[in-house]
């Protein structure tokens, strides 16, 4: 066999060689003076027949080298057929849909006649004859262009081949991409007939303003079907093809119209329109209905946004396309508890808009009223934030120059200062610029702390309005909120909770020598406290000295292995009182860990993936991974009760009637810029965020600025729904650790002797009585200290304005206006009802 092949490759070889000298030589003879012109010429020809022949075959390997890297048959026919991927919500409700465009999918018959005429006509009158290449056509491309006139050679199914896949194939002007679009067409004639090519294209067409397709492109600049379409309007979307942002109607009327009645005259060359019916239409003016079409964002947009991404990923390692596969992603979302955060989040949102409108439109004092109510019924009598705009003239500059519309002039020549001073008097620009600042927003995310499972995911009030996620995305102070971390890394040291600390000044002196002094708002008391009361309380003095005790390395360690791991914390004394920006989800994760009893589980979106079809292709788990003691967890679990119970969080009790076996803290950072509150449930842990995208802005009043009036309605709201809908179980109790072995089996021989156990007995660890979680009063005992959460407001002066109203008392409270004359001229006046809230209300 060998014997045989070597004689043919040097048989080859051999021919190789005389081609080779024989093309060489035609060279030679032209470039041979001594040689005729005849033969010189002759010689010339066969020289440059050769090199086309030559590079004709040289093309044509490379065009045989490209056709792996186009797309293949199977995926254009999968492309013919696309099927988007849905998200579902656990309970089985659609969530999101996955398209590639923002497009309306329509058939031949739902599309207008004058459409398909108009395109034929116009991009390739001899659409039914080719297949997928018009050399004609080509070739006209080529000379045109070479005589310095470009004009496209390509036919409807090359453009198609570009619009399907614009990243394989590519727009620049290229041989590369030119073969690849050639190869394409032959493959899209090959798998699809051509009304299914004309199908296809129709509905891929872009035509700006996010709008795909030509059912969207009828209804963004026309505000009908693609099937009502009249000659015009359909020479006019046409005509866009050519170029979108330049023959676009709504910015260039005068080039749309023109290019119109060019798509007319082929119309009319090609016999799709009459002399008449052409002179007719030439010279009527543009009629535009233009609305943008939003693209569907659904249930959980914020949520839906956040699986994509991560989907994207899985859909490339597993060989599947997220955009045309039909995969069913079954996430771990429950949409009513979705629809009840959102619901949540509406209600109590606008109300607490109302009162910063308000307390920065008034130049008197913040506090008006601790009625929310009180700051709606007045926002219609007051320019939201005048005041706030009025006294921060400095960082109102900085937003103008912060600002894009700033930049674009400095870009454009225009001097800072007179830049500056043009778009302060723009009031158009200002009260853009106002309400982006002003505007409130807020993040809730619930999750299940024994599985991992996210069960709600908001990211801002009003995606339409606020894209930006302030559940993963966002990164703030969280305060308070932080401090659950010094405790227990303290609790894991070998500290109880009965451990105690005096209340008192306290200086820690830092690395570069300055003094670091926290305080309380409501000054130090002097007495002791245990670190479960420290806790309940939210005294930043105990805290800072469990800190000293602790370490800000071990207890930033402690948080990281909670869930507090994506964020960079600092390790310093400050970290004690939540100093280090973290995000939401982190923090929600961290409290699942001690929900669980201290298994820290990663918080997973998804928990199985099928085919259209309905095939399981894959499933997801959280695996726990252990993060502190069982007894450190219940430990902790139960100071944390006492945030509800007799803290902070007494409102999750008195005002939302959660009886449940619930703990959580609340956290406001300096200036009331930040409010935060994370409740756990041994089923379901939920937190909120509230605050300004800007932290330079904060709401006015220390009392509507703390985390318990800002962010624990929402999350307080969202439960009491939950509950009432039976999604949680109101008799489920937090994990308890198991005994030590010694003390357990010291309990079972003392019971069995009927005897008590020795005063002198030492357990494994110091023995406690368990942690109970029975339900909870209704409400608080009336001589119960009010707590504090630094910097909220007093509590215990809040008490008093409240008792003084349901005694009937008129003395007007610290802080709170004997009058207020609003522009109108209207004059509020305090009211106490017999609820006992105090607020502003007309004069009688």
């Amino acid at each position: 066999m060998e014997a045989d092949i070597k004689p043919q490759e040097s048989l080859l070889r051999v021919r190789l060689t005389r081609l080779y000298h024989r093309y060489i030589g035609y060279f030679k003879n032209v470039a041979d003076n001594g040689q005729t012109w005849s033969v010189r010429a002759a010689a010339l020809v066969k020289a440059l027949a050769a090199s086309a022949l030559l590079g004709l075959a040289t093309l044509f390997i490379y065009a045989i080298l490209l056709i792996p890297f186009t797309p293949s048959i199977a995926d254009l026919r999968k492309a013919k057929t696309e099927s988007p991927s849905v998200l579902m919500s656990e309970d089985g409700k659609e969530l999101a849909v996955f398209k590639r465009l923002n497009r309306k999918w329509v058939e031949l018959d739902e599309i207008s006649p004058h459409v398909i005429k108009a395109l034929i006509a116009t991009e390739d009158h001899r659409f039914y004859e080719h297949h997928g290449v018009d050399l004609k056509r080509t070739a006209a491309g080529i000379l045109r262009t070479l005589q310095g006139d470009p004009e496209g050679g390509s036919t409807l199914t090359q453009q198609l081949a570009r619009n399907l896949y614009p990243e394989e194939i590519g727009r620049r002007r290229t041989i590369t991409r030119k073969l690849k679009e050639l190869i394409t067409a032959l493959k899209i004639e090959y798998a699809y007939s051509k009304d299914e090519i004309l199908l296809t294209y129709l509905n891929t067409m872009p035509f700006l303003y996010n709008a795909f397709g030509i059912e969207m492109g009828a209804r963004t600049y026309f505000d009908k079907p693609a099937a009502k379409l009249n000659v015009l309007e359909s020479a006019t979307l046409i005509g866009m093809l050519k170029g979108t942002s330049y023959y676009n109607p709504v910015l260039n009327g005068e080039r749309a119209v023109k290019r119109r009645n060019v798509v007319l005259s082929q119309m009319l060359k090609r016999g799709a329109l009459s002399r008449t019916e052409f002179d007719n239409l030439k010279n009527r003016p543009l009629r535009l209905d233009f609305e943008r079409q939003p693209e569907p964002v659904g249930r959980a947009p914020h949520l839906a946004a956040h699986v994509r991404k991560w989907l994207v990923d899985w859909a490339d390692r597993n060989d599947y396309n997220l955009y045309s596969d039909g995969l069913v992603v079954i996430s771990t979302v429950d949409s009513r508890l979705q629809a009840f955060a959102s619901q949540a989040i509406e209600r109590h949102m606008d109300a607490l808009q109302a009162v910063a409108d308000v307390e920065w439109g008034l130049s008197s004092p913040a506090l008006i009223s601790t009625n929310a109510a009180t700051y709606r019924g007045m926002r219609r009598h007051v320019q939201p934030w005048a005041h706030w705009w009025r006294t921060q003239g400095a960082l109102v500059d900085s937003f103008v120059r912060e600002s894009s519309a700033y930049r674009s002039l400095l870009a454009a020549g225009t001097a800072p200062e007179q830049a500056l001073a043009q778009l302060k008097k723009d009031a158009v620009f200002l009260n853009a610029l106002r309400a982006e600042k002003t505007r409130l927003e807020t993040g809730f995310v619930a999750l299940d702390p024994g599985t991992g499972h996210v069960k709600a995911w908001v990211g801002s009030r009003d995606h339409a309005v606020d894209q930006f996620d302030h559940v993963a995305q966002a990164k703030r102070q969280p305060g308070s909120t932080f401090k659950p971390f010094v405790y227990g890394a303290a609790l894991e040291k070998g500290m109880t909770p009965s451990r105690r600390f005096v209340d008192r000044e306290v200086e820690i002196e830092l690395k570069n020598g300055s003094i670091w002094r926290p305080g309380n708002a409501s000054g130090i008391s002097g007495r002791e406290m245990t670190l479960h009361e420290g806790l309940a309380y939210s005294k930043n003095t105990i805290t800072a000295q469990v800190m000293q005790e602790v370490g800000p390395a071990k207890v930033a360690a402690f948080a990281r292995r909670l869930g507090v791991s994506q964020s960079t914390l600092d390790e310093v004394p400050a970290l004690s009182l939540g100093t280090s920006p973290v995000s939401l989800l982190e923090m929600a994760t961290a409290y699942g860990t001690i929900a669980s009893g201290g298994e820290m589980r990663k918080p997973i979106l998804v928990s199985r993936i099928l085919d259209k079809d309905g095939k399981l292709l894959e499933t997801f788990t959280s695996e726990p991974e252990r993060a502190m003691s069982a007894r450190t967890a219940e430990d902790l679990t139960d100071m944390l009760r006492g945030v509800i119970t007799r803290g902070t969080g007494r409102a999750i009790r008195s005002q939302y009637g959660l009886h449940a076996d619930v703990a959580g803290k609340t956290g406001t950072t300096q200036n009331n810029t930040d409010g935060w509150f994370i409740l756990m449930h041994p089923r379901l842990v939920a937190g909120s965020w509230v605050g300004f995208n800007d932290a330079r802005v904060a709401m006015r009043s220390s009392y509507w600025g703390q985390g318990a009036q800002t962010a624990l309605p929402v999350v307080g709201d969202t439960f009491r729904q939950a509950v009432h809908a039976r999604l949680i179980d109101n008799s489920t109790r937090f994990p308890t650790a198991p005994e030590p072995f010694l003390t357990a089996l010291w309990t079972k021989v003392s019971a069995w002797f009927d005897r008590e156990k020795p005063k002198d007995e030492v357990p494994a660890r110091p023995s406690r009585p368990r942690p109970a979680a029975p339900p909870a009063p209704s409400a608080p005992p009336p001589t119960e200290r009010i707590p504090e959460d630094v910097p909220d407001m007093h509590y215990d002066e809040m008490q008093r304005i409240i008792e003084q109203a349901r005694n009937g008392g008129m003395t007007l409270p610290d802080g709170m206006p004997a009058e207020i004359v609003l522009p109108d001229g209207t004059v509020l006046v305090p009211v106490y009802p017999e609820e006992g809230r105090v607020f502003i209300a007309p004069q009688p």
